[in-house]
């Protein structure tokens, strides 16, 4: 009846797209091209090719549908924009190790974390995992938090791991990440080769056509493309 009176429809929430490039493509090929040249080169091991990619945890998702205008193309709905969540940095090698979590929340102290006394706090303490604020308005990634995401986590690994494989500290490593404004920034990439020389970034064209993180057979491709 209200779809009668009111010319109203059923509607999900839709968005302005994001625009994939023309070339998107050729892109994606050279950025495979690069990094299996890179593990033949320098004679990267699988343990030691790792993918981290961000991903948003939602507390309690909005709805996504509402009732509309009959042909309209942009929906919203209160509570699906303005989410409460918080940001995981998972990482994962290509011999399919799973790396500690790094959880970042809105804000700016360590209120805005998990209290001590959450459950399974100290269980998550014990398996590596990072607690922190982003000490701005978002819970994105910054240059502090990549720091101590590589610091504590991503370096320390490849560490652990080439001392298992009997391989040389100076042995390289790939690391691979998105082209997130922070990551590609020439202060982050300067400080990577002051602080990790041995790391080697590798950056993954945008829009998530090729990421190991959610292409799960990629990385195990590349290995096999290298050899």
């Amino acid at each position: 009846m209200i779809a009668i009176i009111s010319d109203l429809a059923p509607k999900h929430t839709t968005q302005a797209a994001q625009k994939t490039p023309t070339n998107w493509e050729d892109l994606c090929e050279r950025a495979s091209l690069q990094l299996a040249y890179t593990i033949k080169e320098e004679d990267i091991p699988s343990a030691l090719y790792v993918n981290s990619d961000q991903t948003q945890v939602v507390y309690a998702q909005g709805s996504n549908l509402t009732w509309a205008k009959t042909g309209a193309k942009q929906v919203s709905t209160v509570g699906n924009d303005e989410k409460r969540a918080f940001m995981v940095m998972v990482s994962i090698a290509n011999d399919g190790t799973m790396l500690p979590l790094q959880a970042i929340y809105q804000g700016y102290s360590k209120v805005s974390c998990p209290s001590p006394s959450a459950p399974n706090y100290e269980n998550c303490m014990n398996a590596g995992f990072r607690f922190e604020y982003s000490n701005m308005k978002m819970y994105w990634s910054t240059h502090g938090t990549m720091h101590s995401l590589v610091d504590e986590i991503i370096a320390p690994y490849f560490e652990q791991r080439k001392k298992e494989l009997g391989l040389p500290q100076m042995q390289k490593s790939v690391w691979q990440i998105d082209v997130w404004l922070v990551h590609r920034s020439e202060e982050f990439q300067t400080w990577m080769k002051n602080n990790h020389p041995t790391i080697v970034l590798n950056f993954m064209p945008g829009r998530k056509r090729k990421t190991p993180c959610t292409h799960t057979d990629f990385g195990a491709t590349m290995m096999k493309e290298s050899k």
